[in-house]
């Protein structure tokens, strides 16, 4: 304990040094001392000199910029060869894409600080939006990895390392979130001092992500999973979609549900061809999944529109696992609900965007109450919601 202090306290009096003079043999001692320590360790020390010494924004830059030039050294001697085809290629460049856009972004908040007064300032507010929808289309980078990815590495029984990314996807959603505020805010002060905080919380989070996926995540990957994989997660991958890149084509093969349907599933109240069941679930106004006993995903509705993403790679993927961390404990509330019998739904509603979305969890049981599994059903219900009057007759709309 008492080495870390001091080197949190050398830290602090290095930092007070640099601020006082511009020194490139203290910038050089001070990216050695920054080493040592971890980023929540070094941001304690900049809140303490912020709150205690009464240090600016402007002053602290300087330990924050040589942290932020450490990560990307980091980052620049981890590249990974691979083709230009490969999933893991593409992500590389998102990741590229990515930090170029929160560069540019620490970038505008650096221009907000030297203003001081609104008029001034309203364009550099007005840009902020190109960086806020470039942190929206990364959604794309993150469902990739966490419906598609993180499932394929889970699957060769490594689970740890994709629920750490996870977690951290989440901590860039939530700063995404405050980022959005800021166009709200009032209080230009304010304004200038959260912007900085929320770009620099960005891109100090996300250049340390990428350190974690290029030295750790992608080796392992690329060492568990076979080649057979790689294509199947690249044509996943394409369904979703990119940001920054279009990649360069793969041939498309035959899949695998393809093949001849020529047999009937006979239902006590019918019956269909595989074909006709099919498509009639992916026809279903509604997105559904279901989840076995045991508790892992067994299939899910293809339909052209869905709520939340869903990718063939999370077929038996435990149901834990394609949740973030914070969800996991409602998650098994549920299905502990349901496997005792104490409940046989659970409904959720919530605001996406544009969307009104309804989530309901069904418990299915057979004859005897047996617990067969959890169904999922989630439907955006903001069009039912606006129908009024009736309709009676069919016409052309």
């Amino acid at each position: 304990m008492s080495e870390l202090f001091n080197k949190k306290e050398y830290l602090k009096n290095l930092i007070l040094r640099v601020s006082q003079r511009d020194d490139e043999k203290l910038k050089r001692e001070l990216k050695e001392t920054i080493k040592e320590l971890s980023a929540e360790e070094i941001a304690k020390v900049e809140q303490e000199l912020m709150e205690e010494e009464r240090l600016s924004i402007e002053k602290i830059q300087s330990v924050c910029d040589v942290h932020l030039e450490l990560f990307k050294e980091y980052i620049d001697s981890e590249k990974i060869d691979v083709e230009e085809w490969h999933p893991i290629y593409i992500l590389m460049k998102e990741h590229e894409y990515i930090i170029k856009s929160l560069e540019g972004l620490k970038e505008l908040s650096d221009k907000l600080l030297k203003k001081s007064d609104v008029p001034s300032a309203l364009p550099i507010l007005l840009n902020l939006q190109r960086y806020i929808d470039d942190l929206n289309e990364a959604e794309k980078y993150f469902q990739k990895e966490e419906n598609v990815l993180f499932p394929y590495i889970e699957k060769h029984g490594i689970t740890k390392p994709p629920a750490v990314m996870w977690k951290e996807h989440d901590q860039v959603r939530l700063l995404r979130k405050e980022l959005i505020g800021i166009k709200e805010k009032r209080d230009l002060e304010l304004a200038k001092n959260k912007l900085y905080e929320i770009s620099m919380g960005l891109l100090e989070l996300f250049l340390n992500h990428v350190h974690k996926e290029h030295s750790v995540l992608f080796p392992t990957a690329l060492k568990l999973i076979s080649d057979e994989e790689w294509l199947d997660i690249r044509e996943q991958f394409d369904e979703i979609g990119y940001i920054g890149i279009t990649p360069v084509s793969v041939e498309k093969r035959v899949k695998i549900e393809e093949r001849v349907y020529d047999e009937n599933i006979k239902l006590p109240s019918g019956e269909f061809t595989l074909e006709e069941l099919k498509y009639v679930l992916n026809t279903l106004p509604v997105d559904i999944t279901f989840v076995d006993k045991n508790d892992e995903v067994k299939y899910f509705s293809e339909t052209k529109d869905r709520v939340f993403v869903r990718s063939r790679a999370i077929i038996g993927r435990k149901v834990q696992n394609c949740h973030p961390e914070k969800s996991i404990d409602i998650v098994n509330k549920i299905l502990e609900d349901f496997k005792s019998g104490k409940r046989d739904h659970a409904d959720f509603w919530l605001k996406l965007g544009e969307r009104y979305v309804y989530i309901r969890y069904f418990a299915v049981r057979n004859e005897k109450g047996e617990y067969l599994g959890t169904l999922e059903v989630t439907q955006d219900i903001k069009p039912i919601q606006e129908i009024s009057g009736e309709k009676r007759i069919y016409d052309d709309k």
